[in-house]
């Protein structure tokens, strides 16, 4: 009989991408969504920030708790990069531990019932067969592992080690291979995707990737998340606003915008760098930004966050995430005088109000319009509805649109590209009628 896998895959969608290379590694198990059912159970983990540790120790817990009877839990990540021994003295229910370096050597792990914790960091190619979830339509595909940024309050560089880009033909035969199994819709992702190939000598290893894409002429559609400002130029920008494949959206955490901020963040980039990319990226037609922000970093004074709030409420994002300072060990600003919880949290409140004030004007100005969406399938929200994004937006965080109507002529929705009637607006959920095939 097959045996059962279950995999929960936490954090990132570069994690995502790591642990569908397990799957494909373990193609011979049957997966199955119950946990209690499963004769192996792996939690790929995230160990990023405090509240990505919590959940990731919370999830292995209750994944033992309530497994059955001699079944294998298998923990890898991050966090079990970061914190392996650690792991293995604290939580004995593991029976088999690895970290960031031996995805593809899993099957074997689980063969021999052994762990392993190479000092590699496993970066995924065109070789390596991934099973896809959640989407027979999009794919997310990596471009490099590792950083050689030096922010303040980020731990990644410490276990995913410096920026390792793969080559430009390994990713144009992975987008071939995949567009060969049916997929049309890629995200490109990265710790630091504007750096790519920069780790080679190449600074313009984005605008090369654009240009092979574009000259494939296939009929897709792309988009690049995670640009960092200090290596984002003005011509990337224009690169991606002329190409015939890639979306204008543009993903570029920015984290503050005071001088003062930026400095002790180790940012590589001023207010007046910031202020031009985003003037730039305003200006291109049918653009979508968005952007993070971390609140209560050591040094963040009263008028820091004013002339924040001041900026976010001028500003051209469509989305904006808040993050609340978490100390990492090991990082420069970990030993620096922390700022009161209360504050932090205040200043949490109070910049969200503004935040979600704009989102929803930003929503409600959908109403009416006819959007090209992706269906992805039946929505969690309700069996009723069909899960939809418009097609600039990136999967699984900058909405959902829910279809409950369509014209008959249409028959049958499946998995791919529509056009879409924006119905109703209600309680910050977006409601759709689709009326023809994009």
């Amino acid at each position: 009989m097959t045996r059962q896998l279950h995999l929960i895959s936490l954090g990132c969608t570069k994690n995502l991408v790591d642990s569908e290379v397990m799957l494909g590694k373990l193609a011979t198990y049957d997966i199955t969504q119950d946990l209690g059912a499963a004769d192996v159970i792996i939690v790929n983990t995230c160990g990023f920030i405090e509240s990505a540790k919590q959940e990731s120790i919370a999830t292995i817990l209750e994944a033992s708790a309530n497994r059955k009877e001699g079944a294998l839990l298998v923990v890898s990540g991050c966090l079990s990069e970061r914190y392996y021994n650690e792991l293995r003295e604290q939580i004995p229910e593991i029976d088999i531990i690895t970290g960031v370096g031996d995805y593809d050597k899993i099957d074997e792990m689980i063969e021999s019932r052994q762990s392993r914790h190479s000092p590699r960091v496993f970066l995924a190619d065109e070789l390596s067969e991934r099973v896809i979830t959640n989407s027979s339509f999009h794919s997310y595909i990596k471009l490099s592992e590792g950083c050689n940024q030096k922010c303040s309050f980020c731990a990644i560089p410490s276990f995913k080690g410096r920026l390792h880009s793969r080559t430009l033909d390994s990713v144009i035969k992975e987008l071939e291979i995949l567009y060969a199994k049916g997929f049309r819709d890629f995200s490109f992702v990265a710790q630091d995707s504007s750096s790519f190939l920069r780790d080679v000598g190449v600074r313009d290893g984005l605008i090369q990737l654009i240009r092979r894409i574009d000259s494939l002429q296939l009929p897709i559609t792309a988009r690049l998340l995670y640009l960092y400002p200090s290596t984002t130029s003005l011509e990337l920008i224009e690169s991606i606003a002329n190409s015939r494949t890639f979306l204008p959206y543009f993903d570029m955490p920015i984290q503050h915008i005071t001088d003062s901020m930026l400095k002790i963040m180790n940012r590589g980039a001023n207010r007046t760098t910031h202020e031009k990319l985003i003037e730039s990226m305003d200006k291109i037609k049918g653009r979508f930004m968005r952007t993070s922000l971390i609140i209560g970093h050591p040094g963040e004074s009263e008028e820091d966050f004013r002339q924040l709030c001041a900026f976010v409420e001028q500003s051209p994002f469509d989305r904006i995430n808040l993050f609340e300072y978490s100390p990492q060990e090991g990082t420069a600003s970990f030993t620096l005088p922390k700022i009161e919880s209360k504050v932090i949290t205040k200043r949490i409140r109070t910049l969200n109000a503004i935040i979600q004030a704009k989102q929803k004007a930003s929503l409600d100005s959908l109403l009416g319009q006819n959007l090209e969406v992706i269906v992805e399938g039946v929505s969690e929200v309700s069996e009723y509805f069909y899960s939809a994004r418009a097609r600039l937006w990136a999967r699984e965080i900058d909405g959902e649109i829910l279809i409950n109507d369509r014209i008959d002529s249409l028959g049958a929705i499946e998995p791919k590209a529509y056009l879409c009637e924006v119905t109703q607006i209600k309680d910050d959920f977006v409601f759709g009628k689709l009326i023809a095939e994009a």
